[in-house]
């Protein structure tokens, strides 16, 4: 095994711990939003706040989930064509899109640094009165959710390099 291997196989473990710490927060989430529903409708008691930790909580597991999806194969795929490829070609295919999904990753996260820093700087909180603050530290889970996408793709490309060299 190459070193490029032992790269892929310890950051695909690193997305799986991610990923499997974050769906722990999917379980929080539906108690939350349980809560919500119940105290709305059965107690006629309504927080702003717990309203906003819904979507406080949903940032993590959408911008972590994404590079657990793609470790596991659950993404998009749109299989009319692919399927009827060669395996080579299936693999240069494969290794295309990860370099492509890795520049896009790359700029977002080139575009989202200057929104992060800015919500940073002014500590940026709610706008709605007894709303949580701290809203910039969920801002700054979008370029660190990116970059764990980007990792991701690189043990692809690394995954079906080699494979495709083998090939």
């Amino acid at each position: 095994m190459t070193s490029a291997e032992k790269l892929a196989g310890a950051i695909d473990a690193f997305i799986d711990l991610v990923g499997r710490a974050t769906s722990w927060l999917a379980l929080v989430l539906a108690l939350v939003m349980g809560s919500n529903v119940l105290l709305r409708y059965g107690f006629s008691i309504g927080s702003i706040a717990m309203q906003e930790l819904e979507w406080h909580i949903l940032v993590p597991i959408c911008v972590f989930g994404m590079s657990y999806a793609l470790r596991h194969g659950e993404h998009v795929r749109v299989d009319v064509l692919f399927q009827y490829f060669s395996p080579r070609n299936k693999l240069l295919v494969e290794i295309i899109t990860a370099v492509c999904g890795m520049l896009l990753c790359v700029i977002v996260i080139w575009l989202c640094i200057p929104y992060v820093w800015q919500s940073w700087s002014i500590g940026e909180g709610t706008a709605n009165p007894g709303g949580i603050e701290y809203r910039y530290v969920v801002k700054s889970l979008i370029p660190i959710g990116f970059a764990l996408l980007f990792v991701q793709y690189l043990s692809d490309v690394i995954k079906s390099w080699t494979t495709f060299r083998r090939a």
